[in-house]
């Protein structure tokens, strides 16, 4: 027999269920906090989309048990989590309108979460990333063009990061400040004093200046963004997915890895393209085009990124282990009272 969504959205049940493919989409969009919804169907954390944006009347069949949580691909393997993350970065999924998002939030009953906005979720980090990167790979010989750009990317990044933590770890507004203002100024001190010592060094390296400001910014900005889950740890669970505590140790690893994974994402971009540019504006036909220079990184900082914002976010497995004998001894000692032996690997949401 049937079952009913909210909105009046019907699903089959006899056999499989049949919903909207961009209804499904939807909920690469949507924040955790969910609960149980129609036969087998789960929902929270990061979500991934199903199919390609845009789509409205294609229909996705989907089987009992079906877990919208799992990911199609195995992620303990680096290509599966290519493929993953290739799918739920897909700038195409930006386009899709505001009512679909909300028709996908009634189908997928029991998510309770907000929508993501929209800057701040990783399927713009191509769109939004290679438009400030490549502004800020052309605008870098003067101080104020520096640190207006640099600005405007860790405002960017801020809101990235907020947007992608782990929602399961609360965060206030002034400490979201203090993280904001930590990062811009680490990364405008960095870019102005790299930006002065280079005056007189080959002009190769100035080019590099806005990789380092944001090499650096990252250290800051994430960690910062992302302080309570170092303060008062990240759930950790069994492979089954029981709750075991709370742990510092598994955010701290966690964090690390996205710092890792977005240094990554920026350096081919940024470290490859200067030289690119470098030796394509001794062309004089280059000389000749010289507004287009902007344009022209703005579009290879894309190329760039749209292989690179999947493979990095691919580096690591979303769902992070960590052995049991690397966790706080407290925490350690209460795990081994209740299960033994049984336990020797924590499992945990790293965020992006």
């Amino acid at each position: 027999m049937p079952c009913h969504a909210q909105g009046g959205t019907q699903c089959s049940t006899t056999g499989s269920m049949q919903c909207s493919a961009t209804a499904v989409q939807g909920c690469v969009l949507l924040r955790e906090t969910c609960s149980v919804v129609p036969r087998g169907m789960q929902c929270s954390g990061v979500r991934e989309s199903m199919t390609v944006a845009g789509t409205h009347t294609k229909m996705a069949t989907i089987p009992l048990g079906f877990n919208i949580d799992a990911p199609r691909w195995d992620q303990s393997t680096f290509v599966g989590r290519l493929k993953h993350f290739l799918n739920i970065t897909d700038p195409r999924t930006v386009l899709v309108p505001e009512e679909e998002l909300d028709r996908a939030k009634a189908l997928v009953e029991g998510c309770s979460g907000e929508k993501m906005n929209l800057i701040g979720r990783m399927s713009f980090q191509v769109p939004g990333g290679m438009a400030i990167t490549g502004c800020m790979l052309q605008f870098y010989r003067t101080v104020p063009a520096v640190v207006f750009w640099q600005w405007v990317n860790q405002s960017f990044n801020a809101l990235v990061n907020y947007t992608n933590r782990n929602a399961a770890s609360p965060i206030t507004l002034r400490q979201i400040g203090v993280a904001y203002f930590t990062a811009t100024g680490t990364a405008l001190a960095t870019a102005v004093g790299l930006n002065l010592y280079t005056k007189r060094a080959p002009p190769l390296l100035a080019r590099w200046v806005p990789f380092a400001a944001v090499a650096a910014a990252n250290c800051v900005n994430i960690p910062m963004m992302r302080q309570q889950e170092i303060i008062n740890g990240v759930i950790v669970t069994d492979g089954d997915n029981n709750e075991l505590g709370h742990s510092r140790r598994a955010a701290v690893k966690g964090i690390a890895q996205v710092v890792v994974s977005r240094i990554t994402m920026a350096a081919p971009g940024m470290i490859i393209l200067p030289i690119i540019m470098e030796r394509l504006e001794k062309f004089p036909f280059m000389q000749r085009i010289r507004v287009l220079h902007g344009p022209l990184q703005v579009l290879l900082c894309g190329g760039f990124l749209l292989f690179m914002v999947p493979a990095a976010c691919a580096l690591f497995p979303q769902r992070c282990s960590l052995a049991l004998t690397d966790l706080e001894l407290e925490l350690r000692d209460s795990i081994v009272a209740k299960h033994g032996d049984k336990v020797p690997y924590v499992y945990f949401n790293k965020g992006l």
